[in-house]
């Protein structure tokens, strides 16, 4: 039985976060096949950075993911090292950006996922019985 939890040599985490990248000025260029290449590309970087892509989707102008990572790596370290090589592979594969601009908004939306209602866990820190 697998647990949801990353176990490492000093840490137990499961930090999971859903992160939007949308195109550079929400321009609608990708398609099916785009998305696969950009999924590629995504979970490659995972790979090699120690994180996990734990689903991918996208629209024509976005992409949706959620993110499975290690407490040393931090959100924008993986945003970067995403857009950055998924770029220059989406170029290098033939696909074209309109206008040759930047492929990815410098801006990204993530929010982290998943654990207890905050009510819940703030009930229970409440709840701890503290030592006189």
């Amino acid at each position: 039985m697998t647990t949801p939890f990353r176990r490492e040599r000093n840490s137990v985490t499961n930090l999971l976060c859903h992160l939007v990248c949308v195109t550079k000025k929400r321009r609608k260029i990708f398609t099916s096949k785009s998305l696969e290449n950009i999924e590629e590309s995504f979970r490659s970087v995972a790979e090699k950075m120690n994180f996990e892509i734990r689903e991918f989707n996208g629209e024509s102008d976005h992409v949706h993911v959620l993110l499975e990572y290690p407490p040393k790596l931090s959100i924008s370290q993986m945003v970067n090292s995403l857009k950055g090589v998924s770029s220059r592979k989406y170029r290098s594969t033939g696909f074209r950006c309109p206008t040759e601009s930047a492929l990815w908004s410098p801006s990204y939306f993530c929010v982290s996922v998943g654990g207890a209602p905050l009510e819940i866990l703030k009930q229970y820190i409440e709840n701890q019985q503290r030592p006189v």
